[in-house]
């Protein structure tokens, strides 16, 4: 009991302080996070590592278009979303899955085939409606800023079947602008904020 009696202010005081995680999280930077990933700049995702491709492989023809091609049965890898580098307008042939980790929330704006347009936030505030994992159809256009404090995010994204970098297009601006004039505003903003663009093949993402 005597224990239990001491122990209770200790407690107490521990919790009303800020969380461990909680306060490394608030001390990284991005550039220690590039560093300690090993990131690297990406055509299309800010800064990336793959993380995991399948060794086991699809033949060619073994699934309908647009997956024909054939390729590593998955692939995954970590992404890094800053104010200068967001996610841009890009399009993938295959189903892939963000995922939460780390940081400010995304906002995210997915361009669907027949028209439409949805906006979505990946973070960490269940409450507030925002998404920890979420589902990119598919060939579905899509770019994504920070909202929040407008740090980071530190994110991952697996796709399935595996991603090559053919599997990548970058979407034309204009053109999408046109078909969904609802977002062209935010298309284009998040396009001019890109400062931090690598050109050569992007990874998936």
């Amino acid at each position: 009991m005597l224990a239990l009696t001491l122990s209770t202010p200790a407690l107490a005081r521990g919790a009303r302080k800020k969380p461990i995680g909680d306060a490394m999280n608030s001390e990284l930077t991005a550039n220690e996070i590039v560093t300690l990933l090993n990131l690297e700049p990406n055509a299309t995702c800010g800064f990336v590592r793959v993380t995991y491709v399948a060794k086991q492989t699809l033949a060619a023809g073994a699934l309908p278009p647009p997956l024909e091609r054939g390729g590593p049965l998955g692939s995954g890898l970590y992404f890094l979303v800053t104010p200068e580098a967001p996610v841009r307008l890009h399009r993938i042939r295959n189903d892939q899955l963000y995922h939460y980790y780390l940081g400010d929330p995304l906002e995210l704006f997915l361009l669907h085939a027949d028209g439409g347009t949805e906006r979505v936030v990946v973070g960490p505030d269940l409450r507030g409606g925002q998404r920890v994992q979420l589902l990119i159809p598919g060939n579905t256009f899509h770019t994504a800023r920070l909202l929040g404090r407008g740090r980071w995010f530190l994110g991952a994204s697996t796709e399935w079947p595996g991603v090559v970098p053919a599997d990548v297009e970058i979407g034309d601006l204009e053109e999408l602008a046109k078909k969904y004039p609802d977002v062209a505003s935010d298309l284009r903003s998040i396009a001019a904020s890109a400062k931090v663009v690598k050109p050569a093949a992007p990874a998936p993402g």
